[in-house]
Formats: C-alpha cells, sequence, structure tokens
C-alpha cells in the first residue's frame, strides 16, 4: 500500500487566514474590493519597503499591467528570463511585444548580467533597443541586480521584476520585487503564501499605482453610470482572496524559515552523493528557498534526473524537472535567444524537490531514502544511508554559505 501523496509545494494555512476569511464572508464583502483588499495592500508595501502596492486577480495580470504602464506595445521587443515559467513570456505577447530570451547563469540560475549586457549592445548596434527588461528572481533567489541595473541604466532600458517565487528574498538588503519600477508578486496555490490565487503589483511612483488601479478596474471614468474612454481589464483581487493573503503575509517570514529548514536537510542527508549538486545562493543574497532544486550528472550519480522522478513517483511523492526554457518551447520557437545552453542544462538535469512548509522530517526523509535508493541501485556505496540528525529549527537565516559556492 503507498504511503500518503507527498506534495511538492502544498498550501500551509493557518487559524488566522479563517478567522479574516470569515470576517469577508460574514461582512458580505463577497465581490471584488472591500476593506481586506486596501488593508492588504497597505500591509504588503510595508512589509516589502515600497510606496504603492495594488492587489491582482494574478501575477500575470501584474506582468501585463506592468508591460503596458511601461509603455511595451506592438513591434517591441521585451528582454527576459529564458529560464521561467511560460506567464512571463505569455504577458510580453498579450501587449503584442516580442520576447528575447536571455541564458541564465550559474551562479543564480537567474539571468546572466553579462549576456544581458552584450545583448543590449547589440540592439543598440542595430539601432532598435528593447522597450523594457523583465528579470525573473528563480525558485525564491534574486537575481543579481546590481549589473543588471546597471547594464539597463546605459541603455535608458525599464526594468520590471517578475518576483512571482522570490517573495521574502533579499538581495544586498533589500527585498524582492523592489529593484525595477514595477515588482509583480503572485499568490498562486504552490507559491511560498498563498491565497488559492491572486497578485501584487508594487511601484514607487503613485501616479503609475493609480493608473494600474484604473485599468485594473474595467477603466471605468469617474462617472455615476458605467461609462468608458479606454480599454480595462477586470484584473482586481477579490475580498475573499485578500482576506486571506493578509493572513499568509503575517507568517511570511516563518514560512521562509521552514522552507530553508528543508533545504538544509536535503543538502546534509544528500550532499555527499556523487553527481548531486544543489541550486547555489549568491552571496549578496538570501534566498527563500522556495522551492529546493539539485541537479544530477548521470555519469557521476549512475542515474538521469528522470530515474529519481520516476521513482520518486512510484513511491508517491511529487516531484518536478527544472522549468524548460522558453527558448526551448514550441509557442516560442522564433524569438531570438542570447545563448542558452546553461538553461538547457539545468533542465536537462534539474530536479525540484518537495518543499512545503508543512513538511515533516518524516516527509524528508521518506524523499531522502528514495534518492538514495536509486543511487545505491546503480552502484553507489550501500554505506551511505540517510542520518537521523534532527530537523533544524532556527529562523533559516543561518546557511552554510561556506557549503553553497556554486
Amino acid at each position: 500500500m503507498l504511503e500518503d501523496r507527498i506534495y511538492l509545494s502544498p498550501p500551509h494555512m493557518s487559524s488566522r487566514e479563517r478567522e479574516l476569511l470569515l470576517d469577508a464572508f460574514d461582512s458580505n464583502w463577497i465581490a471584488p474590493l472591500g476593506p481586506h483588499v486596501d488593508a492588504l495592500e497597505r500591509e504588503f508595501a510595508r512589509e516589502i519597503g515600497v510606496e504603492h502596492a495594488v492587489a491582482m486577480a494574478t501575477g500575470t495580470a501584474a506582468l501585463h499591467l506592468a508591460l503596458l504602464l511601461s509603455g511595451v506595445g506592438p513591434g517591441d521587443e521585451v528582454l527576459t528570463s529564458t529560464l521561467t515559467f511560460a506567464a512571463t513570456a505569455n504577458a510580453v505577447t498579450y501587449v503584442g511585444a516580442r520576447p528575447v530570451f536571455v541564458d541564465s547563469e550559474r551562479d543564480t540560475w537567474n539571468m546572466n548580467p553579462g549576456l544581458l549586457a552584450e545583448e543590449l549592445a547589440a540592439c543598440a548596434r542595430r539601432g532598435r533597443l528593447p522597450k523594457a527588461a523583465v528579470v525573473v528572481d528563480i525558485y525564491g533567489q534574486c537575481a543579481d541586480y546590481e549589473p543588471i541595473l546597471d547594464a539597463c541604466r546605459a541603455y535608458g532600458v525599464t526594468v520590471i521584476e517578475d518576483a512571482a517565487e522570490s517573495l521574502g528574498a533579499t538581495y544586498r538588503g533589500r527585498a524582492a520585487g523592489t529593484f525595477g519600477r514595477f515588482g509583480c508578486f503572485s499568490f498562486n496555490g504552490n507559491k511560498i503564501i498563498t491565497a488559492s490565487g491572486g497578485g501584487i503589483l508594487v511601484a514607487s511612483e503613485k501616479d503609475l499605482a493609480d493608473r494600474a488601479r484604473f485599468l485594473a478596474t474595467q477603466a471605468r471614468d469617474p462617472a455615476p453610470h458605467y461609462q468608458h474612454s479606454e480599454i480595462g481589464y477586470n484584473y482586481r483581487m477579490s475580498n475573499l482572496l485578500a482576506a486571506i493573503a493578509r493572513g499568509q503575509l503575517g507568517v511570511l517570514r516563518d514560512r521562509v524559515a521552514r522552507r530553508r529548514a528543508n533545504y538544509d536537510f536535503y543538502r546534509r542527508e544528500l550532499g555527499d552523493m556523487p553527481g548531486v549538486d544543489f541550486m547555489p545562493e549568491h552571496p549578496a543574497s538570501i534566498a527563500t528557498r522556495w522551492l529546493t532544486c539539485l541537479t544530477i550528472d548521470p555519469a557521476r550519480f549512475g542515474s538521469t534526473r528522470e530515474d529519481v522522478r520516476l521513482e520518486l513517483e512510484r513511491h508517491n511523492i511529487e516531484s518536478r524537472p527544472v522549468w524548460k526554457p522558453m527558448h526551448l518551447q514550441p509557442v516560442f520557437a522564433r524569438c531570438r535567444a542570447r545563448d542558452g545552453a546553461v538553461a538547457t542544462d539545468l533542465f536537462e538535469r534539474g530536479l525540484c524537490l518537495p518543499s512545503g512548509s508543512n513538511l515533516s522530517e518524516r516527509d524528508l526523509g521518506r524523499v531522502v531514502e528514495t534518492i538514495r535508493s536509486v543511487g545505491a541501485r546503480r552502484g553507489r556505496p550501500a554505506a551511505l544511508q540517510p542520518r537521523t540528525e534532527p530537523r533544524p529549527s532556527g529562523n533559516g537565516q543561518s546557511s552554510r554559505r561556506s557549503q553553497e559556492a556554486a
């Protein structure tokens, strides 16, 4: 008989979310907008240190409006990370623009600043600069923003930060989502905190935030009747989802600490296996470890990433390959890419392990034991058995950076 399913990144709720949700329900504020939406925007802006936050129906909606408000339109090009979820590139197409994909760097798995600079220089020589750069923070880690911002500033290119996966992370002491003209977050069901859906758009400029609210509310003109002078979108968050998100925001730091503890456990228990390497943490960053990701070198480990994933599935444990790069996706086959070899290699060898903040030590042990069993069958030394050290219980901020060099 199979044991209970271990999911990749399930929701983790507490009593506070239920209390706030019932408050919204009992007040009959069910439709979009309401007091919980207003409160969430204030609390979220305060949490990450920005001036303005706009609650949205999805993180993709936030990306779409960020591109519109950056003046991106038909025929424009937008540079973006190739190692990302499709929503990033899809949003570029919503405004009629074409994505240009930039490869990852080994040190962060995020956009390679050197390749970005090369692509900007090539665009300048052609006399056609991109209208914006959408930089993605992958798997809970900020990109290396200092050189990225320098390169974009030199060419006058607007930066939009896709922080859908990185809420709670920092880079050089600043919170994820605060590095571009806009930051975009997601509260999708598998994120580090969730409202089952929803997202947030943040900006430092009040006029841009006000404009985003206007467009997201069907661009309704100020009139007693329904009047519209331009096209708008039904992109505002419901009061019910905002209530849940407020409860989740209150436990964000605990959720980050727990996910970092998951990573510490996996690294301690699997880090001595030949061919197993973990996603590195940039020395100027504190990642959330939203998902613990590793790569498997089949020549050294004796099995492929897919062998491990299938064995985990046979034991009712969900895992998933690293994102398939956008430059390899059929729908974007005609789009230009600046290299792509690193992202391709990460996809071919990378695996995301169960990383939920409500995983028990027994759950984590099942994952480790299954992975070790694959190595043992393929010729790994039998002595490599799971250890039983207690799971870290600290605040998750004291990761072993000395062990995490790329």
